[in-house]
């Protein structure tokens, strides 16, 4: 069992001999790809060779055990806690994401329901933003286009982790089902008579990653600037700053006006068009595969309903796990870790059955 773990611990130590010399740091990108291959291996081999360490106390136990039966409730107990660590190595030995470990661009856009869904829209913002900052993550809103009433018809924050994260803890891996329409029911601000109002947002969770190679060229982007407006679309710069950039293979269209700059509003711009297009990549596979294995929490279709916020009730429910809890208040100030874990647990459970149950 576990034979791949052998090679595995092999290109663990090579890496961690490749990182203690410092010619590699003189190339920042390669020492960065090597420095998250070995964060990525550590528990790997770490788990693989407690797991060997016990078979091999469990052997030692059982042959005291044979002259002094006060040994025996040791072989049960090292057993046990073997059978912990097989579970855990099968865990980790799971096929993984190829953006596993990536950064996020977040877009949040408001929908049905016009000004009280650009507000929903700002109190999830404000929701992933106070997350974010629990976790030690960067944040940078990208762009944003507010409404007249407050909250936003749509905008895109970067999160970032710092440092290279520990598997299965970057923003992509923890915000990954996040996307989709996102339903609240509440009465409105602008409601006069007191009535519960239903309306939604959508969510975008687009993978920001060096390690993907995505060929944007020149000659496939069409490239517009035009004056900046607020809400209401009055004009709140007199220059042509803000850039709307087409990508005509795909269709992708990204607009940038948060800057008052041009050039800094094109960076922008390029830098979401980039995940956009490596989200189009990803939906393009999982689309692919589908055939054979959908997850029951990642879904091609992000048009897909998949929580709603009930206000009266305090409550928040994940459709795609029958995950309900009546703490709403304290999920929107940030406290997403519950829901978040839901997901995650219901993936891994996915994946274990199409594994078979089993790594070998």
């Amino acid at each position: 069992m576990f034979e791949a773990c052998v090679a595995l611990e092999a290109e663990y130590v090579a890496a961690e001999e490749k990182l203690a010399d410092p010619a590699i740091h003189a190339d920042q990108n390669a020492a960065r790809k090597l420095g998250k291959r070995h964060a990525e291996l550590r528990p790997i081999v770490e788990t693989y060779r407690k797991w060997r360490a016990m078979g091999e106390d469990i052997e030692a136990a059982q042959e005291l055990a044979a002259v002094d039966a006060d040994f025996a409730d040791e072989v049960e107990r090292l057993k046990g806690e073997l059978v912990e660590l097989t579970a855990k190595m099968t865990d980790l030995l799971l096929p993984r994401d190829p953006l596993a470990g990536s950064d996020v661009i977040l877009e949040v856009k408001g929908g049905e329901g016009g000004a009280e869904s650009a507000l929903f829209a700002g109190d999830l913002m404000r929701m992933y933003l106070r997350w974010a900052e629990k976790r030690g993550w960067k944040t940078e809103i990208l762009d944003a286009e507010e409404s007249d009433l407050g909250g936003y018809k749509d905008v895109s924050i970067a999160v970032k982790s710092k440092g290279i994260p520990e598997p299965g803890q970057s923003p992509y891996d923890l915000l990954q089902f996040e996307g989709g329409v996102h339903r609240v029911q509440r009465v409105p601000v602008t409601e006069s008579q007191g009535r519960i109002h239903t309306s939604a947002a959508g969510v975008l969770v687009l993978p920001e990653t060096e390690d993907v190679e995505i060929e944007i060229r020149d000659q496939d982007l069409r490239i517009d600037v035009y004056r900046s407006s607020g809400p209401g679309g009055q004009s709140v710069n007199t220059t042509d700053s803000a850039v709307r950039i087409t990508h005509l293979p795909t269709g992708v269209v990204v607009s940038c006006q948060n800057e008052k700059s041009q050039l800094q509003n094109k960076e922008s711009a390029m830098r979401i068009l980039r995940a956009r297009l490596i989200a189009h990549e990803e939906e393009k596979r999982d689309a692919e595969a589908s055939a054979n294995r959908k997850s029951q929490v990642r879904t091609v279709d992000r048009s897909e309903r998949i929580r709603t916020y009930n206000f009266p009730e305090n409550r928040i429910s994940d459709h795609r796990v029958n995950y309900k809890a009546h703490n709403l208040d304290a999920v929107l100030n940030g406290d997403l870790d519950a829901v978040v874990e839901a997901l995650i647990e219901a993936d891994k459970l996915s994946r274990l059955a199409e594994a078979g149950g089993k790594t070998e």
